[in-house]
């Protein structure tokens, strides 16, 4: 039962994700705010998300999983309805600001719990869902204004779902406290500091390969038709349709990865979702024609589908787990870090170079996510 509510939980916690970047073509009309000022929103929600990442570890240990994640999602369910009632740009940024908390509060409690009470299929199989979520949530939002409801009635269903979901995992804090009573997670000793953190070995490793994959998926998924467009002559629609099939290789790439992992430990699972992207990668790099470009931004999402959730499972196994809450805590912290500042600087980049940087810049960024993980498997080792 509890481990139905954790997947129903991370279906949820993709639902919103997309709200924003469907709805901001119409919001910002009606809002009388310039395009560009939808970054605004997307700052303060990353910037919410990382404070909460951070603090994930001395929030866990006072108050479990379960409170966190529960109070996490009504944040989020609170943020969402926020939205659907504010009438100007600076309410936007005001309800940013929980829906950031609660984002970040409930996506590092929940990944720390799996991984250390499920094996890495489920890990993958949790992420899939996310990918699910956020698909559903565009759908949610183009339904609501195909029926000339408003952009404001798709925040209040996905709000209301969430608030559905606050209840059940509101009524499910006895299974969680059993779990913790059984593996003693509430037992484990004092949070680290960001500076203890910082100081154990094989940290800094872990944090820079999974900011480079954060910047990495994002950059792709921000970029690629643009990319495709200008640099490779397709079509618009065409791009758009291949952009949309990264994230489904995604998505589909974690459902597969949860059945290769009865074969793959976790450090098998990210060289491998590595090897993938350095096969798309040279595909676009590579003078093959523009069908063997498109194949190869199909592969990139395929190879990034075992890497986030890998990366998470092996953190107890690397570092224990009593302090596993606290560097999943910080990779999630350094995610956002890495989502919000490198595909803006690619942008500046490509202003004054060209977007034909685009595949050596995804290039560059896998290079240092491969040494940064082999770093860290090699003090493992140790």
């Amino acid at each position: 039962m509890l481990l139905a509510i954790i997947y129903l939980a991370f279906i949820s916690l993709g639902l919103p994700d997309s709200l924003l970047g469907a709805a901001w073509p119409i919001m910002h009309r009606e809002l009388s705010v310039p395009l560009a000022w939808s970054g605004v929103i997307f700052m303060i929600i990353s910037a919410g998300t990382v404070i909460s990442s951070l603090n994930s570890d001395r929030l866990n240990r006072r108050f479990g999983t379960g409170k966190v994640t529960a109070c996490s999602v009504a944040l989020t369910c609170a943020a969402l309805f926020g939205f659907s009632l504010s009438t100007s740009f600076w309410q936007l940024c005001l309800w940013a600001v929980p829906y950031g908390l609660g984002a970040g509060g409930v996506d590092a409690a929940l990944n720390n719990y799996v991984a250390l009470h499920y094996a890495s299929r489920h890990m993958s199989w949790l992420h899939c869902m996310w990918g699910i979520g956020a698909t559903v949530g565009p759908y949610i939002m183009g339904a609501a204004l195909s029926a000339g409801s408003g952009w404001q009635t798709g925040y209040r269903v996905i709000g209301c779902l969430q608030l559905i979901l606050t209840a059940a995992l509101l009524l499910s804090l006895s299974l969680w406290k059993k779990n913790a009573a059984e593996s003693g997670e509430q037992a484990m000793g004092k949070a680290l500091s960001l500076a203890g953190i910082l100081a154990i070995p094989g940290a800094k490793a872990v944090m820079l390969a999974f900011f480079c994959y954060c910047a990495l998926e994002q950059t792709v998924g921000l970029w690629a038709s643009s990319y495709l467009v200008n640099v490779r002559g397709v079509d618009p629609v065409t791009a758009a349709r291949y952009g949309s099939l990264f994230f489904f290789g995604i998505t589909g790439g974690r459902a597969i990865s949860g059945f290769v992992t009865y074969r793959l430990n976790d450090t098998q699972m990210v060289r491998l979702g590595q090897g993938i992207i350095a096969l798309g990668v040279a595909l676009m790099i590579l003078p093959l024609g523009t069908q063997i470009a498109l194949a190869g931004l199909v592969l990139t999402g395929l190879g990034c589908a075992p890497i986030y959730p890998s990366i998470i499972h092996s953190t107890p196994a690397h570092f224990g787990a009593e302090r596993s809450q606290a560097l999943i805590g910080v990779q999630m912290a350094s995610a956002y870090v890495g989502t919000s500042l490198m595909p803006p600087l690619f942008g500046l980049l490509s202003a004054h170079l060209s977007l034909a940087i685009f595949p050596l810049y995804l290039l560059i960024l896998l290079t240092v996510m491969a040494a940064s993980h082999a770093a860290l498997c090699r003090g493992a080792k140790r």
